[in-house]
């Protein structure tokens, strides 16, 4: 029996994470035994391999600031695992989060005993305490944010009134493809059958690939810098001033809370998302609730402030496609600052060209370090052997422990320069961990 919170964390981490076969046949069985709770509600789904959660993020904020009940469904949580589900932008509480569990477990046992492949994945409980907590809550909307991929992923069952992918780029091969068009496939996986589908700035195979998934599937497509589009307008600050211009929405003005070049994109896929859901769902645009909603958007570990004199950022870009939008906010944003860069990555990235592309960078003092991973299966990369063979402007600094690596590099610093702390997501998680216990305000 399950008693404590604890027992319910460690029930669900205690799953196996992916089965060999991929399939939604098990998912459907799961919440047909739990009464099928995903049906009934109205859902956004958002799907791409960067960008989702902060669009998620941006969507949520302008939602409720338009006066919305809104549920969301987000992953990897940063701090705590209650983040991922959320009812008006508060996590799931300790006590519901166990409730919700004493109530699957039953069902995982005899799933476990019934099926041959055994019963639900890690993600797929997750997925379905979710569905249950929202059931209970009713949201007006609630945001899904895809796990993996999206043709099979658990989230994969519901028919949303708009779905959103985000990018394309290379992230888990192993999984989704080795293409880019085989992982857009993947992607496309979460259109459904006359729904509208807003689609950032793909790479031209993807949004070929995407756009005939749509085609057969009669469901229009609303495409950045085609349908709706979007601009800088106060140049080198890492806070963007945008105008954005959709369907309904014109020459809408608005500061970005989230810092970062590659929020900018972000932010229009989420006003065309919230226009045509609005729209569908015949309710009035707010266009001074979107305004406060993007200006007062926040997101954990993104390019995030952590402290003020010198600069210090978390920023988790845990894939190549990350690294590189954070490469560009470096130049477009840090190009006249010295950056100091503290880098841990998981071994299953492509984290000899990620680095690359961080010691590409004539600002940039990069140094390496090590974390203890998600798991003995996710061991963090080993930096140190990796950037012998990258050319780079200033030695690079390998140090084993992170803490003393923050420690190191801040001691070189001076209160002009910046410090982006980056990598795995996982990696994030610890060091946002340590600043929000010990206030990094020694660095000065």
């Amino acid at each position: 029996m399950i008693e404590t919170y604890d027992e319910a964390l460690s029930f669900i981490h205690g799953r196996t994470q992916f089965k060999k076969i991929p399939t939604l046949k098990r998912m459907r069985r799961f919440l047909a035994e739990l009464g099928n709770p995903q049906e009934g509600l109205n859902y956004i789904h958002v799907t791409g391999t960067n960008g989702k959660g902060s669009t998620v993020a941006m969507m949520r904020s302008a939602l409720l600031a338009s006066g919305l009940t809104v549920g969301s469904f987000t992953s990897p949580f940063i701090t705590r695992f209650n983040e991922r589900i959320e009812y008006n932008n508060v996590p799931i509480s300790d006590e519901d989060l166990l409730r919700m569990v004493q109530k699957i477990a039953p069902i995982v046992k005899k799933l476990d005993a019934e099926l041959a492949t055994g019963g639900p994945t890690e993600f797929e409980i997750d997925t379905a305490i979710m569905f249950c907590y929202m059931a209970e809550k009713k949201p007006d909307v609630v945001l899904l944010e895809v796990g993996i991929g999206g043709l099979y992923d658990s989230t994969n069952v519901i028919k949303p009134v708009v779905s959103v992918i985000t990018t394309v780029g290379w992230d888990h091969m192993k999984y989704l493809g080795n293409t880019i068009s085989k992982i857009a496939t993947q992607k496309a996986g979460i259109i459904k059958a006359k729904v509208p589908v807003v689609i950032g700035n793909l790479p031209e195979e993807a949004r070929t690939t995407i756009r005939k998934d749509a085609q057969k599937k009669s469901s229009p497509v609303f495409e950045l810098a085609e349908d709706f589009s979007v601009r800088k307008l106060n140049g080198h600050h890492l806070h963007s001033k945008i105008q954005y211009q959709g369907k309904k929405i014109k020459k809408l003005e608005v500061t970005l809370g989230l810092a970062g070049e590659y929020q900018v994109e972000n932010a229009a896929i989420a006003l065309m998302t919230i226009e045509l859901f609005m729209t569908k769902m015949g309710l009035s645009i707010d266009r001074r609730a979107l305004i406060e909603g993007l200006e007062h958007t926040s997101w954990p570990g993104r390019l995030e402030e952590v402290n003020t004199t010198p600069l210090v950022l978390l920023d988790g870009a845990h894939n190549l496609p990350g690294v590189q939008a954070l490469v560009k906010t470096i130049k477009n944003d840090f190009a006249d600052r010295e950056v100091y860069l503290l880098v841990a990555i998981l071994a299953d990235k492509q984290y000899e060209l990620m680095l690359g592309e961080l010691a590409s960078l004539g600002n940039v003092h990069l140094t390496v370090t090590h974390f203890a991973g998600p798991g003995p299966k996710r061991p963090s990369a080993d930096l140190g052997a990796a950037v012998d063979s990258i050319p780079t402007k200033y030695p690079v600094q390998v140090v084993n422990d992170w803490q003393l690596g923050i420690g190191q590099v801040a001691s070189q610093m001076s209160e002009e320069d910046v410090m982006i702390i980056t990598g795995s997501l996982y990696f994030i998680s610890d060091v946002r961990k340590l600043f929000l216990n010990s206030p990094f305000v020694k660095l000065s």
